[in-house]
């Protein structure tokens, strides 16, 4: 089987009140919490997705950077056959904290569906996939650090398996509104602007 070479069609990354695409500052904020960053950042892009108000913040972070980098590529007509393939090191635990306080008081004992729908981490890739109407591939993992080898050589696979078309991955972390996140997109068509760099490199940035 031939392998074809996948190479970074574009990234973004997201924190500290910044957006960053492809190397370029596309939105900033004064410090600010996630929530206040996230929804300025929706309107900011002239998003137009009411359910985004309803998610959790790790599916809003998720949400955002794939929003800027799938819009551009994904259609209306055609199937997309873009596999997903995330990670983090907190998994939902953010929200898991809050579901757990609304049940843990007897007296006040309330368990909000609203909340438990997102005590899943990977509930944000199912987030991404009805939004892009994608029906591929998808795998959240979860590592104590990034691990842009395992994210890179799980795409390579994706792509040279033919399971998927194009990749998006990258990290995801969310936990008491400390946040970064870092995706980008892979595929096995040419592209010289990323030839010296890697999803190692690119992270670290």
């Amino acid at each position: 089987m031939t392998q074809n070479k996948p190479n970074i069609q574009s990234y973004i990354k997201i924190e500290n009140n910044e957006i960053v695409l492809n190397g370029t500052s596309v939105f900033k904020t004064e410090p600010t919490d996630f929530a206040n960053f996230s929804k300025q950042a929706y309107r900011n892009f002239e998003i137009q997705y009411p359910k985004f108000f309803k998610m959790d913040a790790l599916s809003k972070l998720a949400f955002l950077g794939s929003e800027l980098l799938l819009s551009p590529i994904t259609s209306t007509e055609d199937e997309n056959n873009i596999a997903l393939v995330l990670a983090n090191k907190s998994s939902s635990l953010d929200t898991d904290v809050k579901y757990q306080e609304s049940i843990s008081d007897k007296e006040n004992y309330y368990p909000s569906p609203a909340v438990f729908v997102y005590t899943l981490p990977n509930i944000c890739l199912g987030e991404i996939s009805i939004r892009h109407q994608l029906k591929s591939e998808n795998s959240f993992f979860i590592f104590d650090a990034f691990n842009g080898e395992f994210l890179s050589n799980y795409s390579n696979i994706l792509l040279n398996t033919n399971k998927a078309d194009t990749v998006l991955c990258g990290w995801t972390e969310y936990f008491n509104d400390n946040y970064k996140a870092f995706l980008c997109i892979i595929s096995t068509a040419e592209n010289e602007k990323y030839t010296n760099e890697n999803i190692n490199t690119l992270y670290h940035k």
